[in-house]
């Protein structure tokens, strides 16, 4: 399995307190959110990663390089759009690296306990995306039937909800085809501006069977703005602190 982490976002939201730096480089006990994706991919045994990258993609690069390990094979691909563009795009542009393969794709500004990777990495449906049952607000609901989710979407009201998508899905080889192609479709018809998940809500109008794993009660966060960092200070970072010791 491979696994991509999409960083190319400018995140003009969390500039406010984080400066001029991309998002996956905030700093959680002495390390940034991107160590401790990484930590976790590996852990949970996948050290084939590429990292789109855009925004000032020269401190990611140069942040990766002085602290990769000799296990982790890690690739840039770089996303020159990244200002007129959304993850539709960035994962678009990985798409021949990753054929082959499954894969697990990460939105970069996404912390969370290395647990909860465990049950994702080992699903078996088509596509499967780790959710959270608890309502957070502003990022994407998603609404389950049975063991399928069927929609997806930030419009998803509190009484329709049956969990928080947490930014982080995985893909088996054999739904490449159809992934790939409707993402192509996407992109050819200058839909560069989406989020990737409309290409997997296009498949599962298609029947194609989208699956789902919990967070199971372990922390994770998703960090767009001040508000979201001081809640992931909080509730997140000194729990993760715990894990490790």
């Amino acid at each position: 399995m491979k696994a991509v982490i999409l960083a190319a976002g400018q995140g003009t939201r969390i500039r406010s307190v984080h400066g001029e730096r991309p998002k996956c480089l905030i700093e959680v006990d002495h390390t940034t959110i991107l160590d401790h994706q990484l930590e976790a991919l590996s852990i949970a045994g996948i050290n084939d990663v590429a990292i789109v990258v855009g925004y000032e993609k020269k401190q990611i690069i140069n942040h990766v390089i002085r602290q990769q390990n000799r296990i982790q094979r890690i690739h840039f691909i770089e996303n020159p759009g990244f200002a007129i563009t959304n993850n539709i795009y960035s994962l678009w542009l990985a798409l021949e690296w990753l054929r082959g393969d499954s894969f697990i794709v990460l939105n970069a500004d996404v912390i969370f306990n290395s647990d909860i990777l465990d049950m994702a990495v080992r699903a078996r449906a088509p596509i499967a995306m780790i959710v959270d049952p608890l309502w957070r607000d502003e990022t994407m609901k998603v609404i389950i039937h049975g063991n399928r989710v069927i929609q997806m979407s930030k419009k998803i009201s509190r009484e329709q909800f049956s969990g928080t998508y947490i930014g982080i899905t995985v893909f088996s080889k054999a739904i490449q085809p159809k992934f790939f192609g409707k993402m192509s479709t996407l992109i050819s018809a200058g839909r560069v501006n989406e989020f990737f998940n409309v290409a997997v809500q296009e498949l599962v109008d298609e029947g194609v069977q989208v699956g789902y794993t919990s967070t199971d009660g372990m922390v994770w966060a998703e960090i767009d703005d001040p508000t979201d960092l001081s809640f992931a200070q909080q509730n997140v970072f000194p729990q993760l602190a715990i894990a490790v010791v």
